[in-house]
């Protein structure tokens, strides 16, 4: 959530702080700002312009000619007071002198509100923010750099900040502690942002600030301290991924990009640990035999669509390995007493590597046992730098905020790691695994045949725009897509949808079955199919409308579904990755024809890094 963006060198900052918020915009935000020394009117003042809505409107208010060398800017999603031009950033400290953007919360701010009231301090916001920028005028006397550490540390909270000072005007002072923060380093000049997008287009060398970390970024230097002074020396990382990836490429929304992206995002990701040989290749994970036949239990931790592909992991894990799996939402976990001991392995899964509460639930996992996995799309992020082990999903940048192609490419990880414990443990024999390995490697090519239905899809999803309540239904390792395809659904078209195992409709949903309220119901081939065909036949009793995810060629699927969602077979564990793809796409285009901004769809932001 919000976005930071700050440049330093000798070009014009104004567009390049613009262009970078813009490349962040997918994070979810409801006003703009960006400050700057002044160069346009001689006057080198310290200048902030702020509004509230789009970045076209912060845009448009700035006036033509206006030119910096040093300069920060930032997106906001309210945490603390309503969206209003006041509370939007950058905030100043009471003498200006001083500017501050924020991403995170600041969990004291009331406390040292009142005490900074009481010294006089004059607050013209409802944000926590401001509380910063008027703690740093406190100590700030020669060096903002002191100034930023000392007033970090009497909050408490989490947070991502970049401070200009009037009177040191060759630094941009940036720290983190909870929320992210890369450096991109350039020739002559140096780049902050809160993601890797905002600065793709100049460079593709990053540094990752890590927890408590101060950065003095000049145009020409880095110096990287801990807020207790003790200097810390960083290797950049080079970044593969390029602005073209990054980019529309021409499609209407990101969203629809990455959907149809989701064959090569799995080819990367699959020939990346899978060999021509028929071993499995990790560079960052060293589960040996011995570790793998002693596991007593796997954990699987996340949130959202994350949690979900977790929820399928479970079945291939207990399938191929024979290792019981507890799945948890994050932020349920970390305020729990989990059983989680020297034996068992805590897999976090998280598109970004920064979700605060997946983050904390890895840190308390690893309290209990030295067995931590991450599975992430983010080279560098702190969930890949504190866990032991990680696997990166190959996605590529993701920017829409509802997860596609991260999804498919974290089951795929999912399902890897299962077949190498499974390997590990000798619970898999070699054919089998082979064979396995060769089903996986044609995936990609079945996820095409998917997508090459996108236009039957498209026409179905002109037949449903029009109704406001969904229920979503599947079995077995199908319930999680049916849990998925509702979250997609809600994400971007705001309509009411709700997921259950079938098996349970019985249970309580089946009272809100009538014709206004259509089922789209996973019904792939599978050993639970036939009971499938039985809730199918339940709804349509009762005049409800069923869309159907159905294997192509299954006539007898096809007699009891009013709209065919049609996919290619293959193995039944397979599946989940298949029976995505049409629920994705009908999510997309029932937004589309209700006219909503799917990209940035209200209220949600990308990456959680606050609770």
């Amino acid at each position: 959530m919000c976005g930071i963006v700050g440049y330093i060198g000798e070009k014009n900052a104004v567009p390049i702080l613009l262009e970078g918020l813009s490349k962040l915009e997918y994070r979810g935000y409801d006003s703009a700002g960006i400050s700057f020394l002044d160069e346009s009117t001689g006057s080198g003042q310290l200048k902030v312009i702020k509004r509230e809505g789009r970045l076209s409107v912060l845009e448009s208010a700035i006036p033509e000619g206006t030119s910096a060398r040093l300069g920060i800017g930032h997106t906001r999603w309210a945490t603390h007071g309503v969206p209003s031009f006041v509370n939007a950033h950058p905030h100043f400290d009471c003498t200006h002198e001083i500017v501050l953007v924020h991403n995170g919360i600041i969990e004291n701010y009331r406390e040292l509100k009142e005490k900074l009231l009481a010294g006089g301090h004059v607050f013209t916001s409802e944000t926590d923010t401001e509380v910063i920028a008027h703690l740093i005028e406190e100590y700030y006397e020669e060096d903002i750099e002191f100034a930023v550490k000392a007033a970090l540390n009497e909050v408490k909270g989490a947070y991502a900040i970049a401070a200009l000072s009037l009177r040191e005007r060759d630094r941009i002072i940036a720290a983190r502690m909870g929320s992210p923060l890369i450096i991109g380093l350039g020739e002559g000049e140096n780049f902050l942002a809160s993601d890797i997008p905002a600065v793709l287009k100049y460079t593709r060398r990053i540094i990752f600030l890590d927890e408590r970390e101060v950065a003095v970024i000049t145009k020409d230097e880095v110096h990287i301290s801990t807020f207790r002074n003790t200097r810390v020396e960083r290797e950049p990382v080079t970044i593969t991924w390029d602005e073209t990836m990054a980019a529309k490429d021409g499609y209407e929304h990101f969203m629809l990009k990455e959907i149809l992206e989701q064959p090569r995002a799995l080819q990367q990701t699959i020939s990346q640990y899978v060999c021509p040989d028929g071993k499995f290749s990790f560079e960052h994970m060293d589960l040996g035999e011995d570790t793998a036949r002693e596991l007593n239990r796997v954990f699987i931790i996340a949130c959202g669509t994350s949690l979900h592909a977790g929820m399928v992991g479970k079945y291939w894990i207990e399938q191929f390995c024979g290792i019981p799996v507890e799945v948890d939402y994050a932020s349920e976990f970390r305020y729990r007493s989990p059983l989680i001991s020297e034996r068992d392995l805590a897999v976090v899964i998280s598109q970004s590597g920064e979700t605060a509460d997946t983050l904390a639930a890895l840190r308390l996992s690893a309290e209990r046992t030295k067995h931590t996995l991450g599975i992430v799309n983010v080279l560098g992020s702190t969930i890949t730098r504190e866990a032991r082990h990680t696997i990166y999903t190959h996605a590529g940048p993701e920017i829409g905020v509802a997860s596609t192609k991260a999804f498919t490419t974290q089951l795929a990880a999912l399902l890897i790691l299962s077949l190498h414990l499974g390997k590990l443990r000798g619970s898999i024999g070699r054919h089998e695994l082979t064979l396995h390995q060769k089903q996986l490697s044609d995936l990609p090519q079945l996820l095409e045949t998917a997508l090459s239905m996108q236009e039957r899809i498209e026409e179905t999803a002109k037949s449903l725009a029009g109704y406001s309540d969904f229920l979503f239904l599947g079995r077995n390792m199908n319930f999680p897509i049916a849990l998925e395809g509702a979250l997609k659904l809600k994400e971007i078209s705001y309509l009411h949808a709700e997921a259950y195992p079938a098996g349970e409709m019985k249970h309580g949903p089946i009272a809100l079955i009538d014709e206004r309220m259509p089922t789209i119901a996973v019904a792939t081939g599978s050993h639970v199919q036939e009971k499938m065909f039985s809730n199918i036949q339940e709804i349509k009793a009762r005049r409800g409308l069923v869309a159907g995810i159905i294997n192509t060629g299954d006539s007898k699927a096809r007699e009891i579904m009013d709209f065919c969602l049609e996919v290619p077979e293959t193995q039944e564990y397979l599946m989940p990755l298949l029976n995505i793809i049409p629920m994705q796409l009908l999510a997309y285009y029932i937004a589309r024809d209700r006219g909503c901004d799917i990209d940035k769809p209200r209220n949600l932001a990308k990456s959680v890094t606050v609770e």
